[in-house]
């Protein structure tokens, strides 16, 4: 199992657009083929800091997500919401 962590830093005055958008689309996330957890955690003291944390059956598996069309359909929304270049871990089990 790859459990993956992706630290996103989204702009002030995008905080609630994030919110919002990451609510309305995890269940949809969670219904892809090999993804069995979701959740988009925020940072106590830095608020426009999220973490999101995700469990995958395989690397194939978030590499399938990754390159599915709702995937590039929610990233091209997202890095639009940007402050800093986000970094992701990859970790096994």
């Amino acid at each position: 199992m790859i459990v993956r962590f992706v630290k996103l830093e989204i702009q002030n005055q995008h905080i609630a657009d994030f919110k919002r958008l990451t609510a309305g689309e995890k269940e949809e996330i969670v219904a892809f083929e090999g993804c069995s957890f979701l959740e988009i955690l925020q940072d106590v003291n830095n608020k426009n800091l999220f973490f999101s944390h995700s469990h995958w059956q395989s690397e194939n598996a978030l590499n399938k997500y990754r390159d599915s069309a709702f995937f590039r359909g929610n990233w091209t929304q997202v890095k639009q919401w940007f402050a800093a270049k986000p970094e992701a871990w990859s970790l096994e089990r």
